[in-house]
């Protein structure tokens, strides 16, 4: 082969090297904001919930004004909430929420004439809803965290990850699966 040849075959190279690196950059990028959108969404089935939290508490605290521990301990993990930065801390914080929700649950069983407030029935529906919108909210980030982190590890994408500082996303996760379950609530 000649010297103009070997330029030719070297610039084809290059150009399909180039050609790669920015394919995979821009899926890179596609990815993770796709996994930013994805926590706004959980970020905002989150603040609905930690809104309608004191509506709760307070329809509650009418009925059973001796539960103060419980009241306290929502308020305390939902601020912890609210305040979370990130999502293993997130995921902590919901975790203690969740568990302490299921607390002001059981309290309000223990009062017939609350149950049968129309006002306590439509927050607990409204609650209901949120937490069914969280859970499709933490699968469709996990999905996305998850399509990330293979092109992240995934040669040779890894390599143009790694050059322009992409990284692997934590997954939304519970450490106790018993958490993840949506409180008792009947009528």
């Amino acid at each position: 082969m000649s010297a103009a040849m070997w330029t030719i075959v070297a610039v084809a190279a290059v150009v399909i090297v180039l050609l790669y690196v920015v394919v995979t950059y821009n899926a890179l990028v596609r990815l993770r904001n796709m996994t930013r959108e994805a926590w706004s969404g959980i970020s905002v089935q989150l603040r609905r919930r930690t809104d309608l939290i004191p509506n709760l508490v307070e329809s509650v605290k009418a009925y059973a004004a001796h539960e103060k521990s419980v009241f306290e301990d929502i308020a305390t993990h939902r601020a912890t909430s609210i305040s979370a930065t990130s999502v293993p801390a997130q995921a902590r914080a919901e975790q203690a929420l969740g568990s302490a929700l299921g607390r002001l649950m059981a309290v309000a069983e223990a009062y017939p004439d609350l149950k049968a407030d129309a006002n306590f029935r439509h927050l607990q529906d409204n609650l209901s809803e949120i937490e069914d919108q969280l859970q499709m909210a933490r699968r469709y980030y996990n999905g996305a965290a998850r399509e990330q982190n293979i092109r992240v590890e995934s040669f040779p994408a890894n390599m143009v990850a790694r050059s322009f500082g992409f990284h692997q996303e934590p997954y939304f996760e519970l450490d106790d699966p018993a958490d993840a379950a949506v409180p008792h609530v009947s009528f």
